[in-house]
């Protein structure tokens, strides 16, 4: 690495390679950092492809040096809003105990009148 990078950085890089698991991004003449299939966009990402294309100018951020092994992981999904989540209603939920006795009762009443004519049957 002929430039010392660090995490959190924001840099502009230039797509140089796509393989199945990420792409390659020229941070300089020097050095390439992995954007992870993961850190491509926010959601599932089938095919890197459908994102990125050979030559194509892109906007990383540095989540991991490793000056040893000569390895930069780098982010576009950091750069991006993450998307809104739906919000869950306020009420109050009822635990499954309550949602069962109010919706089963007359189920369990049948069962409770039956069980003594299906005890008087088997015993015949």
């Amino acid at each position: 690495m002929a430039r010392k990078f660090e995490v959190d950085e924001e840099l502009s890089g230039k797509v140089t390679g796509i393989q199945p698991y990420g792409a390659f991004v020229a941070l300089d003449n020097d050095t390439q950092g992995l954007v992870h299939i993961s850190e491509i966009t926010y959601g599932f990402v089938k095919d890197i492809n459908e994102f990125l294309t050979m030559g194509q100018e892109v906007q990383v951020k540095v989540l991991e040096v490793d000056e040893l092994a000569g390895k930069i992981s780098l982010s576009i999904r950091a750069l991006q809003e993450p998307p809104a989540t739906p919000k869950k209603d306020d009420r109050p939920r009822k635990s499954l105990q309550a949602r069962v006795d109010e919706r089963d009762a007359d189920g369990f009443n049948s069962l409770k009148d039956k069980l003594q004519d299906w005890i008087a049957k088997s015993s015949q």
